[in-house]
Parts: structure tokens; C-alpha cells; sequence
């Protein structure tokens, strides 16, 4: 598990650039705010998190099926991910922040990518509180 990349991931990183090419101006991996966001655009008040399927079980994912071995170990750790991220989206909220989660699922062609960018822009924009960008495998 130490060798899994918390941060600066392939389907981060494409976010990164297609945003910034779009001219939003944002910071990384804050530590300032709970759950130390992927993505905080302070001028939107927006936060966004690039969650791996697995690790943050996206639910009906088939990417999120747990392990068969050691079932009592993954249980434990991945129901704690997803508490963890319950709260650091309640707290995000409670502190006036908009919460993106985007599933590393949500992207397979160019295509998709194009339309998940376009519908994060627009989220970006709008002042919405939550988007979920799945696309459940």
C-alpha cells in the first residue's frame, strides 16, 4: 500500500491540465482543509477529490469488488475510507466549501474525458454544491 499514489495520478493530472488550460487557477492537496482536497479552487469555493474506485469503493463499480483474502483486514480498511470521506465531505460543507468527487471510472475514451471536463467546468461555475462524476462499470 506504500507504493500506492495518493497524490499527482494519472486521471489527477489530466484534470490538472485541462483546468488550468481552461484558466482556473486552483491549489493542491491542501492540508489546510479536511481530507486535503485533490483540487481547492478558493475563488469558487470549490473543492474537488479524484477517488480511485477501489480504494474509495465506488458503489457498483466493478473496479471496487474487495479482495477474497484477508476479508476481516480490507473490510476494516476500505469501510474506514468511506467513513473518513463522509466526513471530510460533512465537514467540508459545514465550512461553506462545494465538494466534486470524480471516479477514476469516469473516463474511458477521449470522449468521456472531453464531457467530464465540460460537466466539471460547469459545476465550477454554477455554484452548485455537490457533483458526482461516475460511470459505473
Amino acid at each position: 500500500m506504500g507504493r500506492v499514489s495518493s497524490r499527482d495520478t494519472s486521471l489527477e493530472l489530466l484534470i490538472r491540465r485541462s483546468l488550468f488550460a481552461s484558466g482556473f487557477r486552483f491549489r493542491l492537496n491542501d492540508k489546510r482543509y479536511p481530507g486535503s482536497p485533490d483540487i481547492v479552487l478558493p475563488k469558487y469555493k470549490a473543492v474537488i477529490f479524484v477517488h480511485g474506485c477501489f480504494w474509495h469503493q465506488h458503489e457498483g463499480c466493478s473496479k471496487s469488488k474487495r479482495p477474497e483474502t484477508r476479508r476481516e483486514f480490507w473490510n476494516s480498511k476500505l469501510d474506514a475510507n468511506i467513513e473518513r470521506d463522509k466526513r471530510n465531505i460533512e465537514k467540508l460543507n459545514s465550512l461553506g466549501w462545494r465538494v466534486a468527487i470524480v471516479w477514476e471510472c469516469a473516463i474511458k475514451k477521449k470522449s468521456s474525458f472531453e464531457e467530464m471536463i465540460s460537466s466539471l467546468e460547469d459545476w465550477i461555475r454554477s455554484g452548485h454544491s455537490e457533483l458526482e462524476i461516475p460511470n459505473k462499470t
